[in-house]
């Protein structure tokens, strides 16, 4: 398996995707090509699959094979991309979400609270923000809306003024300065958990990665052909929210609309109720693949009030 990133709960994933061997298909995380890989086995000769990473790093992965098409480009450009290269309709999309191994690994990213690095966390390496402006720039209002929302951190009033106090004092220009800076209001018995929260917050702010999901979601309904399967795996409560109202009622409250006879209207079959996690096995073959939640779900042929 590549070293750039393990793919989790890669087996049950593609099963739940039912490649047809003639359809078209969307890997939405490239990343080190584990889930594009499998698909592109149970694929023949007439299959295509397109699949998206807008970090130039994942490059060296791609599969030299006829039937597949890297696009450099965030996963919210979807229909757009696709449209580009002459292709309205799919048979299933994939979405491996979060952060893969070689992003944590790759300690001068500056995704991983352990070592120091530059506070950077850009997906997208031409993206102009990066942690640090937003470390150093953002008022202490902003600091503490995206401490609350992305890190869903208890009391993120008094990591934004911690911040705000230790950058008075210079820049926070790695990440072993924003993790001393933030020592005062940091639990002793819950450090690691805490700076993960902290650092998933920053991640998510750089990258806009909640708006680029909504995005992604909405443009995989309008691309996957009635009976085309969406599956997704979420690795954080924000995440998985999003992943699962959207599944039951098409939009992102979980509100399901009825219809005029009064009938439940939604775009999609759940193919299971629960989410699938992963195997005591994977977990202690891969520990990173601990929070990870697996949902799946099935196009309706009845789709005309959500097509345009």
């Amino acid at each position: 398996m590549s070293a750039y990133h393990t793919p989790v709960l890669l087996e049950e994933s593609v099963a739940l995707l039912a490649v047809e061997p003639q359809g078209a298909y969307v890997d939405l995380t490239f990343g080190g090509g584990g889930h594009s890989r499998r698909i592109l086995e149970a694929l023949g000769e007439g299959g295509r699959l397109y699949a998206f990473d807008q970090d130039r790093d994942a490059w060296a992965n791609r599969p030299d094979d006829p039937r597949f098409c890297l696009v450099e480009s965030n996963f919210r450009f979807l229909r757009g991309a696709l449209r580009l290269r002459g292709v309205t309709q799919v048979d299933g999309v994939l979405a491996d979400l979060g952060v893969s191994s070689h992003h944590f690994d790759a300690l001068e990213r500056g995704f991983s609270f352990r070592g120091e690095a530059p506070l950077d966390m850009r997906m997208n390496q031409q993206g102009r923000l990066t942690a640090a402006e937003v470390v150093n720039r953002y008022s202490p209002e902003e600091l503490t809306r995206i401490l609350g929302d992305w890190g869903e951190i208890e009391t993120p009033w008094k990591v934004a003024n911690c911040i705000v106090r230790a950058r008075s004092a210079g820049a926070l220009e790695t990440t072993a300065r924003l993790v001393e800076a933030v020592k005062p209001c940091t639990p002793k018995k819950d450090e690691a958990k805490f700076l993960t929260k902290l650092f998933q917050a920053l991640r998510i702010e750089v990258n806009g990665e909640m708006e680029a999901l909504r995005m992604a979601l909405e443009q995989s309904l309008k691309v996957l052909r009635p009976g085309g399967r969406l599956v997704v795996i979420s690795y954080h409560s924000l995440e998985d929210r999003l992943v699962k109202n959207f599944m039951r009622s098409g939009n992102f409250s979980g509100r399901v609309e009825k219809d005029f006879f009064g009938r439940p209207s939604v775009p999609f079959e759940l193919v299971a109720r629960k989410a699938v996690t992963p195997s005591d096995e994977e977990l202690a073959r891969n520990p990173r693949s601990r929070s990870a939640k697996l949902r799946a779900a099935v196009k309706k042929q009845s789709d005309d009030p959500y097509r345009k």
